[in-house]
């Protein structure tokens, strides 16, 4: 696979040394059990995989290059690079100015645009509408454009299902990952995008009935235009963000075939339902299954490192809160004392202060993993702190 370049502050020699190991062991990867990092009193259960993703460096060596190459160029983002806040930061030190928040409100005025400003595509990709208006503006959307290998293969395996098939996305409406697949997507064919497997079923609920009403109530806002529950609910196919969680895109799918079995029997399935294999990104399916490996593990708490508004690594938090008490933190800084944390509440989307983080134990084992759009020299500055509060120094790992 590429090695990229990418600002050494990112790195961290400790962890690339375990991961490197950990090739060598296991180039397959067939082993998803964690390594362990033992300092003494902490134990720490490190996933397997974690970190900066193929799509994530290829953005950042693309962005920091572009700085680097064009210093007398203004230097826009369409929005956040990638779901994280440090790396958000240092680029807006460095001049980058954002055009658009994450949820694609405008920032920055674009009649101020033009043709000379040079405009970066995040890691997510963007609506076909909004490489238009740059165009319009004389900008190419295609000079520097950092999405993501992996998404982009979702819109071509959309555009070919498409042919035949409306395109059903598992997303969440206000990515921007998901708002640029169903751009590209509705393009070629019909699309609508469910949440989850609660809006599966209704949506199961409209294609059984027919009933275009329901449509309307259930997913207004999240259809494409012109679309007809009679004609283009006949034949399905079912494509993903490529930060949701596998088996819950799986889960939907096998839903959705068992309707269009219901109404149109077994024996024409393949004339109504697209058997699409999951389009999940590698990095996000290694990731989602090392944080599986950490439930077999006798952990304490769990502690996953990444930006609040990171999808997969929400999703890591999802997997891991229903066996330890999981606190989500952006940073060491975070970590206030061995009693005390600041952690992110994924249901209420707020920080909030925990007192009793660390147990009054002799040993405390942690699982520890972080989002695909996290450095590792941050997974490593907050395993530091951590040890640093429970009252030992960083001296040695295994």
């Amino acid at each position: 696979m590429k090695k990229f370049e990418i600002p050494l502050t990112y790195r961290s020699e400790q962890l690339t040394k375990i991961k490197n190991a950990r090739k060598l062991e296991d180039p397959r990867k067939n082993d998803y059990t964690p390594s362990i990092m033992d300092f003494g009193r902490i134990k720490i259960y490190l996933a397997r995989h974690f970190g900066f993703c193929y799509g994530v460096e290829n953005a950042i060596e693309i962005a920091y290059k572009t700085i680097e190459e064009n210093p007398n160029n203004r230097i826009f983002l369409l929005s956040e690079m990638i779901h994280n806040p440090g790396v958000n930061s240092d680029l807006i030190e460095r001049g980058v100015k954002f055009l658009m928040d994450t949820k694609g409100n405008e920032l920055l005025d674009w009649n101020l645009l033009n043709s000379d400003d040079i405009v970066i595509i995040p890691a997510f990709g963007t609506t076909i509408e909004i490489e238009n208006r740059l165009k319009k503006i004389g900008i190419n959307p295609y000079q520097y454009n950092t999405t993501c290998p992996f998404v982009e293969r979702v819109w071509n395996k959309a555009a070919v299902i498409g042919k035949t098939n409306t395109i059903v996305i598992h997303g969440k409406y206000t990515h921007e990952e998901t708002r640029a697949t169903f751009s590209h997507t509705i393009q070629n064919t019909k699309s609508i995008i469910i949440r989850d497997l609660q809006e599966a079923k209704k949506l199961g609920e409209v294609l059984l009935t027919e009933n275009q009403e329901l449509l309307e109530q259930y997913f207004k806002g999240k259809y494409s235009e012109g679309f007809n529950v009679k004609t283009d609910l006949v034949s399905i196919g079912v494509v993903n963000q490529t930060t949701m969680l596998a088996s819950e895109t799986q889960e939907i799918a096998a839903y959705l075939r068992n309707i269009m079995t219901e109404k149109y029997g077994e024996e024409n399935l393949t004339l109504h339902f697209a058997d699409t294999k999951d389009t999940l990104c590698y990095a996000t399916n290694d990731n989602q299954e090392a944080a599986k490996a950490l439930l077999n593990t006798d952990s304490d708490l769990a502690v996953v490192v990444g930006g609040y508004n990171s999808s997969n690594t929400t999703h890591l938090v999802e997997l891991l809160e229903p066996k330890f008490k999981t606190f989500f933190i952006s940073s060491e800084e975070k970590i206030i004392s061995a009693d005390e944390v600041i952690s992110y509440n994924i249901n209420t989307k707020q920080e909030q202060s925990y007192i009793g983080f660390l147990p009054p134990k002799e040993e405390i084992k942690i699982a520890v993993t972080c989002g695909a759009s996290c450095p590792d020299s941050v997974v490593e500055r907050v395993i530091n702190k951590i040890v640093e509060v429970a009252g030992r120094k960083v001296t040695r790992n295994a």
